[in-house]
């Protein structure tokens, strides 16, 4: 590979320098703050998101709510908290829970929170509709207990559920990878996450990073 396509395939796990934090540096020549793509001009997206963010729209809102729970709450706040700040500041009324069945004693003491601040809430387990995996294909010996009724996750119809319910934010409690990702795209409302599943680290998935190069070096051994 030439030093030229070495270049162009660096990003942003590739730097140190870390420029666009404080401007306090030089930007390395493959800073993505600085460098085109694919005949995109970079200078041309940041002025137009920065135009996008001064306004009054969605978008623009969520923006500086976002920054001014960061700034304001930087290392006070736990997630919840965060979660509802941030839901005041974008004038959220309504919060949908989109919860793992795994996690829905967790999800009550989330409800259970918003009630107290003032927030209302509902929500839809992951499990609803409790259709048999078989049913869209998945073969016995791939369910977790074969031989048995082993209903799907079904984020497609959490997201329906919530849209009916015309909540103003979703909240994410540990739904599977996969699920989280098919939640998203069909929920109306914004979503954030309160739970990152993670079974083996007691959904702590940053764990695996940290001891990435002692207790779970095996992430890091090259595929054969």
């Amino acid at each position: 590979m030439s030093k030229e396509k070495e270049l162009s395939h660096l990003s942003c796990t590739d730097c140190s320098i870390y420029n666009c934090k404080s401007r306090s540096k030089q930007f390395p020549g493959f800073c993505l703050t600085t460098k085109d793509n694919e005949g995109h001009l970079i200078a041309d997206d940041i002025e137009e998101i920065k135009f996008h963010l001064q306004g009054d729209e969605q978008d623009a809102v969520v923006a500086r709510a976002s920054a001014q729970v960061e700034g304001l709450f930087y290392g006070k706040l736990t997630r919840v908290e965060e979660i509802i700040e941030f839901a005041n500041r974008i004038n959220a009324k309504k919060i949908g829970i989109a919860t793992c069945a795994g996690l829905i004693e967790e999800a009550k003491i989330f409800a259970e929170i918003l009630k107290a601040k003032g927030l209302d809430s509902y929500s839809a387990i992951c499990k609803v509709g409790s259709v048999d995996k078989a049913e869209i294909g998945i073969l016995e010996e791939h369910k977790i207990r074969p031989g048995t009724h082993e209903s799907m996750c079904n984020p497609i119809l959490q997201a329906r559920i919530l849209n009916y319910q015309k909540t103003d934010l979703n909240v994410v409690v540990g739904l599977c990878v996969g699920h989280d990702s098919l939640f998203t795209k069909y929920s109306d409302a914004l979503v954030t996450t309160l739970v990152t599943k993670d079974r083996v680290t007691g959904h702590n998935p940053v764990a695996a990073l940290y001891t990435a190069h002692s207790y779970y070096n095996r992430l890091r051994q090259k595929k054969d």
